[in-house]
């Protein structure tokens, strides 16, 4: 015995989202199956406001309901610009606490994957520099060699705009052992090293 047709096509869409494999979907749908149909409704609901109502800050492209992110909006900020991959690492960011701005890029150079830096918010980064003041720019993408290169790069356009700025330091993990970390972390975490 097979599903219903009309099971079986959300069943197809849910696989499609990431994480989400045969099994998952299958207990999403009977999920919603056993639920009322009131709360069906708002998750639908809910579902349709995110693509219609969401958009992306047009200062900093974070994730934002309005024009402006309440980040941008927050003019207690410190003037320090963190420029970030994804808006997912805005989002780990913040949660440490961090009391500055930010900058999504949008991704990160990949000529494996046919992303320039032409493809990236670079460009709206340096107009914002020239329209903002800012203490100071921290690079805080990733430590792959496509982050790193996007880094570079753009560490590149702002020792000519003379702009100062940072990259975020690597080492060893809290908690970590060393017997268990690779050599690449442990280079870097000697090279990152600072004094007490």
């Amino acid at each position: 015995m097979s599903y219903p047709k009309r099971v079986e096509e959300l069943m197809e869409k849910l696989c499609k989202l990431p994480g989400i494999g045969p099994k998952s979907a299958e207990r999403i749908v009977n999920y919603m199956l056993e639920e009322n149909t009131e709360s069906v409704r708002l998750l639908a609901e809910n579902i349709l406001s995110l693509k219609n109502d969401v958009r992306l800050c047009e200062r900093c492209f974070n994730l934002s309901d309005d024009t402006v992110c309440s980040i941008c909006a927050d003019e207690k900020r410190e003037r320090i610009v963190c420029v970030v991959e994804e808006v997912k690492d805005l989002i780990l960011i913040e949660k440490t606490g961090f009391k500055g701005t930010y900058h999504v890029l949008g991704g990160r150079v990949s000529p494996l994957e046919n992303v320039s830096a032409s493809n990236l918010k670079i460009n709206q980064l340096i107009e914002r520099l020239n329209r903002e003041s800012f203490t100071e720019v921290i690079i805080a993408t990733n430590p792959t060699p496509e982050g790193e290169n996007t880094a570079e790069y753009i560490s590149g356009i702002l020792k000519k705009m003379g702009v100062k700025h940072s990259r975020l330091a690597y080492g060893l993990p809290v908690g970590a052992e060393i017997e268990y970390v690779g050599v690449q972390t442990l280079k870097k975490s000697i090279e990152g090293r600072k004094t007490l």
